[in-house]
């Protein structure tokens, strides 16, 4: 059985990464709260067919009945069962505007009542234990609910493969940090085609601009330097037993040398055999 327990923030897009699953074929189940998930994934074993991928999620909308969530997942590993927690989380100025846009209470407003900017605060801080526990963290502050879309499916169809899956993400530094990656490179040093009129509306998906970015002795060595980086330290978290790794390249506007890197790792990736792909997520941004 594949079992995926999805959890994180008020807002931050739960519900549109259970639709995600759901189109990977996960039967799923929204709002259920903690107690109830291992009766449920004991009722999917005596199912013969069509139940073997299971999504449930599980949030603070169970108000005190979430507290219970750390016995249920004892529970399941005393049970054999195998599980990934999925966090979905944003910024709190992020959360804060989606409640505001779309006018819905937050769940710890009438609970605790709270404001909205503390009932995101509190909801975070009571959050922060199984947070510690999630094998897939992803930050939807500054992604839409496609590219959402599309690294769930590039995670979970391949998770379920076996083994480390790699994400290899551009950014651009100017939209935010990438949070989601273990490790970032910052490639603002390296020649910019951004200055070059021709190469400027190009992506470095385009061979015309990886050769630009390439065409230095200093993008060469720090090519070299970060494919040493990965191809030493991936097999140390594969040993660590790690499910995700996200290797992240940040350059300016996340157009053109960021783009080119995380392509150029990932090709790398795979011809080493490992599970890799590529995620650019400030391309379509001017």
């Amino acid at each position: 059985m594949n079992l995926v327990i999805v959890t994180g923030l008020s807002g931050a897009g739960k519900s549109q990464a259970a639709n995600a699953l759901e189109d990977m074929g996960y039967y799923c189940v929204d709002n259920i709260p903690p107690a109830i998930i291992s009766a449920f994934v004991d009722l999917s074993k005596r199912e013969s067919e069509g139940l073997s991928k299971l999504a449930v999620v599980t949030d603070m909308r169970g108000g005190s009945m979430f507290s219970d969530i750390e016995a249920v997942l004892s529970d399941l590993k005393t049970k054999g069962v195998e599980y990934k927690i999925l966090f979905l989380d944003a910024s709190d100025a992020v959360l804060i505007r989606r409640y505001k846009e779309n006018r819905r209470k937050h769940p710890l407003c009438d609970m605790e009542d709270l404001s909205l900017s503390d009932a995101v605060r509190l909801e975070r801080q009571k959050l922060s234990g199984i947070r510690a526990k999630a094998d897939f963290y992803i930050d939807t502050s500054l992604i839409s609910s496609t590219q959402l879309k599309t690294i769930l499916t590039e995670t979970f169809l391949k998770s379920a493969e076996g083994g480390l899956r790699i994400l290899c993400k551009s950014f651009g530094f100017k939209y935010g940090i990438d949070v989601d990656a273990d490790n970032v490179f910052d490639v603002r040093c390296l020649p910019n085609p951004f200055y070059v009129e021709q190469l400027k509306q190009k992506t470095g998906l385009e061979a015309q601009v990886q050769e630009y970015v390439m065409n230095s002795v200093d993008s060469e060595n720090f090519k070299k330097a970060v494919f040493d980086f990965a191809d030493f330290t991936i097999p140390l978290y594969i040993k660590e037993g790690k499910s995700q790794l996200v290797l992240a390249f940040g350059c300016t506007g996340g157009r053109h040398r960021s783009v080119t890197f995380a392509e150029m790792l990932c090709s790398h990736l795979k011809e080493k055999g490992y599970n890799a792909s590529a995620i650019h997520r400030d391309i379509n941004k001017n």
